[in-house]
């Protein structure tokens, strides 16, 4: 689940969901307001597979681990220039 193969597209993957997290990421958001943004389009024609808050929260740390997101002192994630 976490890289595509054979059997799961690009969207069904972490990696995936990675990326469009960080087009969406265009300034910074807490975690509520992210999720509540990627929330209205999950699904839809735009991103056409549905992902639980938990594969968020999984792509996030990925993210954080290949230092493309990075937190503010607030607490708000941002990416990393």
């Amino acid at each position: 689940m976490i890289l595509p193969d054979k059997h799961i597209t690009i969207s069904q993957s972490l990696l995936g969901l990675g990326g469009y997290i960080l087009t969406v990421l265009d300034s910074p958001q807490t975690i509520d307001e992210l999720w509540q943004q990627l929330e209205k389009t999950l699904g839809s024609p735009k991103f056409p597979t549905n992902h639980t808050f938990e594969n968020m929260i999984l792509a996030l740390n990925f993210l954080y681990l290949i230092r493309a997101i990075d937190y503010t002192p607030e607490g708000k994630i941002e990416t990393c220039a």
